[in-house]
């Protein structure tokens, strides 16, 4: 039971890492009229989750793995992989901020960690990316990877969706519904991408980046992202 409640707790949307500032390209797309109802909405979110599930998603599970083990060169190593497959400015601000607030937020919460180290030793270096202290936090509170990698898939729908709600036509029953529907392929996600490493990440969704960058430009903007 703790464990699950540990898993809710630092997995939840609501969880303070201000992921309710970014759409993650949402805001774009509904502006440009690329999502217009809930049948584009659910594409997006998919393509968002299977962009997620073979970038990030990987890092995390290599984090997680390293956590366990202690490495911290290999934690060290996939902030990197992860950092360096961002394209766009907005997209490198929200992981890092994210990663940032998570591993504060963890520190007051948990106390002395694996993920506190790595934060003190990355100042002017690689910096912490919120996937990879997703997966060492979950390691080190004994949440096993597979749910952990459920927990990041879980918020990479619930922010565009909660985006959603502020940006379309749509009701909580209607982004509800949708995430139950996408949550269905997080096992089939998990297995194709669990035995990767981090030179198998890749997240091709041209479309996603153009739609970042246009936002980067944007004069008038209610997400950060």
């Amino acid at each position: 039971m703790t464990g699950a409640l540990k898993l809710l707790q630092f997995g939840d949307s609501v969880f303070p890492v201000g992921a309710f500032s970014f759409s993650n390209g949402l805001e774009t797309a509904v502006e440009q009229g690329a999502v217009h109802d809930r049948t584009t909405l659910q594409e997006f979110v998919r393509t968002v989750t299977r962009a997620a599930a073979t970038g990030d998603g990987v890092a995390l599970l290599v984090a997680h793995r390293a956590a366990g083990a202690g490495d911290l060169d290999r934690i060290r190593a996939a902030d990197e992989a992860v950092h360096l497959r961002k394209i766009n400015e907005e997209t490198r601000t929200m992981t890092v901020r994210m990663g940032r607030k998570l591993a504060e937020a963890a520190e007051r919460v948990v106390g002395e960690s694996l993920l506190r180290k790595r934060v003190a030793e990355s100042g002017g270096g690689v910096p912490v990316t919120y996937p990879v202290a997703l997966g060492v936090l979950f390691a080190e509170l004994d949440v096993g990877e597979a749910d952990a990698f459920a927990a990041h898939q879980y918020g990479a729908a619930s922010m565009v969706l909660g985006a959603a709600v502020r940006l379309m036509r749509v009701d909580h029953l209607d982004t509800q519904s949708i995430l139950f529907a996408v949550n269905e392929r997080v096992g089939a996600d998990y297995e194709e991408v669990r035995t990767a490493g981090l030179d198998d990440m890749q997240s091709f969704a041209p479309h996603l980046d153009v739609l970042a960058g246009a936002h980067q430009h944007a004069h008038v903007r209610m997400f950060m992202s």
